[in-house]
């Protein structure tokens, strides 16, 4: 639903409706915006027409028993038959005041057989525009004033006691008939509301997943690329400093140059695919490593020329589900890259422990560089995502440094029983 939107009070709630909807529940001016009134559909034309022809319908078949009635002077008829058509012409402003047309109608219906439909109308209209405390005060006035009516105008047709039965219930019927009328429109403004916020909430959610999709690749991205990034700077700065080595070392450490910023650019271009796919999903990337990966991992990192220690205590990686798999790779390879910065040289020991339902325990631990290693911009950010990583998760990470000067990761994740 478009439109201007205000905010109303209906019931002593208050609601946001859009304007349409707030001339449906209560069409006065006054309470609209400087004034302003919405314009008459082809819908409240089609029912104002509707309840202008049915007053006029009530007020001609009461004009008719009027004329039948000797009692009643000709000249009282004629008198009677103008107010009445000036009755239902005032039904016309029903929607700009329906509280100010129902009381106008007590006296006038009071005094004109011929305005008793007009006065219908405007009570129904009370009813449908208006709290239940307005109907009920001037309703209850209007049925008050029935049995006084009949009693100085008795029906030429009907007992005194029966008309005045059939006024009463028919008043009522209309009081009911524009309650529940009231009460379906507000049932749909509700709904409404309730749709539009479901919507404006499901708006959020996504932007929320979106932007949680988001973090998680960047802290893939992160992962991934720091890992590869390390040995281009480890080698080169050696390539750097050490210029006299000899060519066999050389061209290893180029080699590794080569394929380290190849594997890079692959990581990177699968990332950049990830975030490009519609559904979000890694379709065409290659799978994501797991903890079956780590012999692999390790065996990279002794080829790029670190000391690696593998102490896998897991009878079966596989078994291990996808994501906590996922996670201990990168905690693993995290510690590795953060080992190769900061301790070149030192041996790095990778241990993995644990079994289904009791979690799994990694660790990364190398002891103190025998050289002091170079500042590396930027260090740290890479053990805060692997700490948002394991909380994700479900675990926890911890890293300290130790007391033979060296540095450890230690990190927990569940392993749940099948």
């Amino acid at each position: 639903m478009s439109g201007d939107l205000s905010i109303r009070t209906f019931e002593g709630r208050r609601w946001l409706f859009p304007s349409a909807v707030i001339h449906e529940l209560d069409p006065d001016p006054d309470a609209g915006q400087a004034g302003r009134r919405p314009r008459r559909t082809a819908r409240d034309w089609l029912v104002d027409f509707s309840c202008f022809l049915l007053a006029v319908l009530l007020g001609a078949a009461a004009a008719n028993t009027m004329r039948q009635d000797p009692n009643v002077s000709h000249g009282l008829a004629v008198v009677d038959q103008l107010i009445g058509g000036l009755a239902c012409g005032a039904v016309w402003l029903r929607r700009r005041w329906p509280t100010g047309l129902a009381i106008a109608m007590i006296p006038v219906g009071f005094v004109s057989d011929t305005a008793g439909g007009a006065a219908m109308v405007a009570l129904f209209t009370l009813a449908v525009h208006r709290p239940f405390r307005y109907v009920a005060w001037i309703g209850g006035v209007t049925l008050a004033l029935v049995p006084l009516f009949y009693w100085l105008r008795p029906d030429p047709d009907l007992p005194y006691l029966a008309v005045v039965i059939l006024v009463v219930l028919f008043s009522l019927l209309v009081v009911s008939l524009g309650m529940f009328v009231r009460s379906k429109r507000q049932l749909m403004v509700s709904l409404r509301d309730r749709a539009r916020r479901a919507e404006t909430e499901a708006g959020l959610r996504a932007e929320r997943a979106q932007r949680l999709a988001r973090e998680a690749i960047a802290r893939e991205m992160h992962d991934v690329l720091a890992h590869r990034l390390t040995l281009l700077s480890v080698h080169a700065g050696a390539l750097e400093f050490r210029p006299d080595a000899p060519q066999e070392e050389i061209a290893r450490a180029a080699g590794v140059i080569r394929e380290s910023a190849h594997e890079a650019l692959q990581d990177l271009r699968e990332i950049i695919g990830v975030l490009r796919a519609a559904d979000g999903d890694e379709a065409g990337g290659r799978p994501q490593p797991t903890l079956a990966a780590l012999d692999a991992l390790a065996a990279e990192s002794r080829q790029a020329g670190m000391k690696v220690i593998l102490d896998n205590h897991v009878g079966d990686p596989a078994a291990v589900p996808a994501s906590v798999g996922r996670t201990a790779y990168r905690i693993a390879q995290e510690g590795l890259t953060n080992a190769r910065k900061h301790a070149p040289g030192a041996e790095v020991t990778v241990r993995v422990t644990g079994a289904q339902g009791d979690g799994l325990d990694i660790t990364v631990h190398n002891p103190a560089p025998a050289t002091e290693a170079p500042h590396v911009p930027g260090s740290g950010q890479g053990l805060i995502g692997l700490t948002e990583r394991a909380t994700l998760a479900g675990g926890r990470l911890e890293h300290r440094a130790t007391g033979d000067g060296g540095f450890e990761v230690r990190a927990w994740l569940p392993w749940p029983a099948a």
